[in-house]
């Protein structure tokens, strides 16, 4: 941990888009794979974040994730007989995920995590200047 809490604050919050940046590519993976049970489909992933005491001073608050939640949406049921993982009727199951959708996560997600590491070098910059304020 640093002297300085904001290192940890802004390196907690990286760390948290890490996360939901990938999930998102995980859902985007696997947006257009199928299978024959509906119980056996993909399901679309997202990260819960929670704020987090930095360095045991509760009026600095980090981010952290506490848990990946799985989509509880149905899966998407298609009529295709000719498909190699058809079931019995003829069926294949596809993940109800949304790319469009994904992708204005996934930069939303970019954004948070550039935004942060804009701040862990404004505060790099800070601390060296004035390291450097007695020369």
């Amino acid at each position: 941990m640093s002297n300085l809490p904001i290192f940890n604050v802004a390196g907690s919050a990286m760390q948290a888009q890490s996360v939901r940046l990938s999930t998102i590519a995980s859902n985007l993976a696997n947006a257009d794979s199928v299978s024959g049970d509906p119980d056996a489909v993909f399901r679309a992933k997202q990260p819960v974040f929670s704020a987090e005491a930095v360095a045991g001073k509760p009026e600095l608050s980090g981010v952290q994730v506490t848990e990946v939640t799985e989509s509880t949406a149905a899966p998407i049921k298609r009529y295709e007989p000719g498909h190699p993982l058809a079931d019995g009727e003829g069926y294949v199951y596809a993940p109800a995920i949304d790319p469009v959708a994904q992708m204005v996560d996934l930069i939303s997600a970019s954004r948070g995590y550039q935004a942060n590491v804009e701040v862990f070098n404004t505060a790099k910059e800070l601390a060296m200047a004035t390291l450097n304020m007695g020369k």
